[in-house]
């Protein structure tokens, strides 16, 4: 939740909204049939949910979650979301 708070902060999303992606998050989680869950696939989850709720909330989780390398890094995952 607090990756998610920094990452709306100052972002038109409410605490609703925030609470829905870590409720949407831990259901995911608590159905699956695997044994362990990696935090990649956690912070995979809380991405898409970002995505579609707020695009700008998702490029400052992704990264941060994605630790970009350099600006060309960050622009490539910038260009492929303006693609979809």
């Amino acid at each position: 939740m607090g990756g998610i708070m920094k990452a709306c902060e100052k972002r038109p999303v409410s605490s609703d909204q925030m609470m829905a992606i870590v409720s949407y998050v831990e259901n995911q989680i608590q159905n699956t049939t695997k044994r362990e869950i990696s935090t990649n696939e956690i912070g995979e989850m809380v991405m898409q949910q970002l995505k579609g709720i707020d695009e700008v909330a998702y490029v400052r989780f992704a990264s941060v979650y994605r630790q970009f390398k350099d600006v060309n890094s960050f622009m490539e995952e910038l260009q492929d979301m303006l693609k979809k």
